[in-house]
């Protein structure tokens, strides 16, 4: 077996636990040195460890990760930063003319792989100490279409145009407006067409520096897509966006195809994934310590393995449960609890921006989905329930106990998660069913001993939904739950807030751009709509068929159910079923069609 150790630098306080990884390491006290210190860090020698587990029980801090891997899974090692770091294992397989879609878990690889092939990062076969040449890399990829791939690159034939994740941080490396920044960028003369369908012209003379992180990201989507390159990539292209602009990002992206230019996008999203991909690589493995890339499979197949959490043709089963999707029924058959708030019409006027909520209800037990685009006052209705906006005709729900969640997220508090989930949830905190249904599937316990001032936007993300579904409450306020997670995240986070309203006999609003994760978590639906900036209107609360159905007519995109997972899957537009299911006037089906 191949031993893989991994120590977190971050997680890591030697001084603070006095050292008892090296202290109780039996292969330590037998004057062998399996875990040695190196400036005050520890370092764990794989060839000498024996995976016995007891440092990985007595560090207090949840720092030391060790897994035992095949033997020949070792000659597939692709990449590896350093000693006791994060292991890559295969390298996926495009092909010119396909949009190849990275699927997999936080931490496992995916950007790791994309700066691999835009040659940021050059491989190292596993070989940190003595890294390989490109004669040597091409000859170990040999017989592949990578061998042509990185061939080329290492003779600067290849030109690759690269979207990183962080988007929010082109601002501290490109300076000036978005129009002198994008026409300077426009080698393939898509400009005109591409900043038309991302609705780019009204940011034209603004500067970078002023720019949301949804303008950013379409700004870095436009530019990627309009250099003339051989090589596209695409690190999660629809992270602050809503639901239309991100199909719009999609369909800029599936446009290279016409080129036979070489596309890969690493995306979350579920429906975004499938609806602009034609095949999938799943990766898979223990987050932050290994990663594996699976074959090349068709999009379907691709997305189904990720969630049953099977590869048929490696054999491979890795994770123990599926992802099941249930079809919900339609409002006839609904029953929730008695009215927990009514509101009447509310109000709210901004220089330049007007909000009107037509009257609803919501009710003991229901979650509602709130589906919108960006700048259509989504927030401000939900922070005027929440108590932090007051409306203009002066209603108020201060009768109401509410625990709110809000879109932008920021570390002010001065300690450990642990403390702070123990100073919100008091004596539930020790409960099982509080660890059962919001600690465990959230994996916050991993992150117990971090101090929240030293979290990842994903990780500060999970401690904000627990914080919020800790307090009592009548009414949980949700916006935008799901930024940053990956999929399973998303879905576990999903399944904490429905199990909390359900549980507790309470209700939730969840705003959320995500339709999958929508259409997991709600029983009913508020559409809004309008002209972004300048006109909301939040309609009252329909079924989620009903809801999905005029939502997505306004997208001009269909949905229907896989018939092996029950997951709502993206018709490829102008596919048989998206022109018949717009004819019969059913955008959004509940039920899977046959084929």
């Amino acid at each position: 077996m191949t031993r893989v150790a991994v120590l977190d630098a971050d997680k890591c306080k030697p001084k603070r636990c006095g050292r008892l990884c090296h202290r109780f390491c039996p292969i330590v006290r037998s004057r062998i040195e399996a875990i040695r210190f190196v400036d005050d860090r520890p370092v764990i020698v794989e060839s000498l460890c024996t995976g016995c587990g007891i440092c990985i029980k007595k560090c207090p801090f949840k720092a030391i990760a060790i897994v035992n891997l095949p033997d020949e899974l070792e000659k597939d090692c692709s990449h590896r930063f350093g000693e006791n770091t994060f292991k890559l294992y295969r390298l996926p397989t495009p092909s010119p003319g396909m949009v190849l879609g990275l699927l997999g878990q936080n931490g496992i690889g995916k950007s790791t792989t994309l700066k691999i092939f835009s040659g940021e990062i050059m491989l190292n076969l596993g070989n940190y100490e003595n890294p390989p040449n490109w004669d040597e890399i091409i000859t170990h990829f040999r017989g592949s279409t990578l061998q042509e791939y990185f061939q080329k690159m290492a003779n600067t034939k290849l030109k690759v145009s690269f979207k990183p994740q962080y988007v929010d941080k082109i601002p501290k490396v490109v300076s000036g407006n978005v129009g002198d920044l994008l026409e300077k960028v426009d080698e393939s003369k898509r400009l005109g067409k591409i900043a038309e369908q991302l609705e780019l012209k009204q940011l034209w003379n603004r500067s970078l520096e002023v720019l949301s992180g949804g303008e950013l990201q379409r700004v870095a989507v436009a530019a990627t897509i309009c250099r003339d390159a051989d090589v596209y990539l695409f690190d999660e292209p629809s992270s602050y966006l809503d639901v239309k602009q991100r199909l719009e990002v999609a369909r800029a992206i599936r446009s290279l195809r016409n080129n036979e230019k070489t596309i890969i996008v690493a995306e979350h999203d579920l429906a975004i994934i499938d609806y602009l991909s034609d095949q999938i690589c799943v990766f898979y493995g223990e987050p932050s310590v290994y990663g594996i890339v699976s074959n090349v499979h068709s999009v379907r197949t691709g997305i189904n393995i990720y969630l049953q959490g099977y590869i048929p043709d490696e054999n491979v089963r890795f994770r123990k449960e599926a992802i099941a999707f249930h079809e919900k029924p339609p409002t006839t058959t609904f029953v929730a609890g008695e009215t927990l708030l009514k509101w009447g019409q509310i109000e709210k006027k901004y220089a330049g921006f007007r909000l009107v909520a037509f009257p609803g209800e919501i009710r003991k037990g229901e979650t509602i989905g709130i589906l919108g685009p960006n700048g259509i006052g989504k927030t401000t209705f939900v922070k005027i329930l929440a108590g932090l906006e007051a409306s203009d005709n002066g209603q108020k729900f201060e009768e109401l106990k509410i625990s709110y969640k809000p879109q932008y997220i920021s570390a002010e508090y001065a300690g450990t998660v642990q403390e702070l989930l123990t100073s919100v949830a008091k004596e539930n905190f020790s409960s099982s069913w509080y660890q059962t249904e919001i600690i465990h599937p959230l994996r916050i316990n991993l992150l117990f001993d971090r101090n929240v001032e030293e979290l990842s936007g994903g990780e500060l993300q999970k401690v904000a939904i627990a914080v919020c579904l800790s307090r009592k409450a009548e009414l949980y306020l949700l916006d935008e739950p799901s930024a940053y997670l990956d999929v399973e995240e998303r879905l576990n986070m999903a399944r904490a807030i429905r199990r909390v309203v359900e549980n507790q006999n309470v209700a939730a609003f969840v705003v959320e751009h995500d339709v999958i994760a929508q259409d997991f978590i709600a029983d009913r639906l508020m559409v809004f709509s309008g002209k972004p900036g300048e006109m909301g209107t939040a309609n009252p609360p329909l079924s989620l068929r009903d809801g999905m159905n005029e939502f997505l007519r306004e997208m001009e995109v269909t949905f229907r159910r896989d018939s092996l997972t029950r997951r709502p899957r993206v018709n490829k537009e102008g596919s048989k079923m998206d022109k018949f299911q717009k004819q019969i006037g059913e955008y959004y089906y509940l039920r899977a069609l046959r084929r």
